[in-house]
């Protein structure tokens, strides 16, 4: 299981290392108001740090606690609570449907957690950040 979290956090870290090189960045650009683009990475934050908490949560053995988590704060009941559809609009067609799979695959790995068995779980959990990761890989906000 520690294995697991490990490759999960190395490929977060890739993830941000490989967006933060911006001499060849072929990502497209998202132009957002000044207030919706501070709103995004407010959001994204929370995501990442939502990750961070269901990690921990699952390798302390909780994964009720990691599938409250993951719902609320990522899964499909959270669009409403990060205005998803006021920010949805000032999005390209790819970018949100990268940001709707990373919501519906919180709410399945929610569910998959609320079984109780970690390892379906970790499998799920991979769609979140699957979905972070491409979005991440094309798109890029000024």
């Amino acid at each position: 299981m520690k294995n697991l979290i490990t490759i999960l956090v190395a490929l977060l870290l890739t993830m941000v290392m490989a967006t933060a090189s911006a001499e060849n960045d072929q990502r497209a650009w998202v132009k957002l108001p000044p207030m919706m683009q501070q709103h995004m990475m407010s959001n994204m934050r929370d995501h990442l740090a939502a990750l961070d908490e269901i990690l921990k949560s699952m390798a302390a053995g909780d994964l009720d606690k990691a599938a409250d988590i993951a719902e609320s704060r990522l899964g499909m009941t959270a669009l409403e609570a990060h205005g998803a559809a006021h920010m949805a609009k000032f999005m390209p067609e790819g970018m949100r449907a990268n940001g709707t799979d990373m919501h519906r695959a919180a709410s399945r790995f929610a569910l998959k957690a609320q079984e109780g068995d970690p390892n379906p779980a970790y499998r799920e959990l991979t769609g979140i950040t699957s979905a972070c990761v491409a979005c991440h890989a094309g798109y890029r906000i000024r």
